[in-house]
């Protein structure tokens, strides 16, 4: 069987600064892409603690259901 059928010439997401939402939890580290929510204040959905608001460098991937 071939598993390693990927494209060898496909060329790698770009980079961007992106807003993510954080848990503030020290022992946590759920966070999400802040153009994939819907509310102004977040709970962590993996331990319920408040997330804070911060930027990441991470692969550009746009919301195509954000208005």
């Amino acid at each position: 069987m071939y598993y390693n059928h990927r494209k060898k010439d496909q060329e790698p997401l770009p980079k961007e600064q992106t807003m993510i939402w954080e848990c503030k939890s020290e022992e946590c580290n759920g966070w999400m892409r802040k153009n994939f929510s819907y509310e102004n204040r977040q709970k962590c959905p993996l331990c319920g603690h408040k997330m804070r608001v911060e930027n990441r460098l991470l692969d550009a991937s746009p919301n195509p259901h954000q208005k």
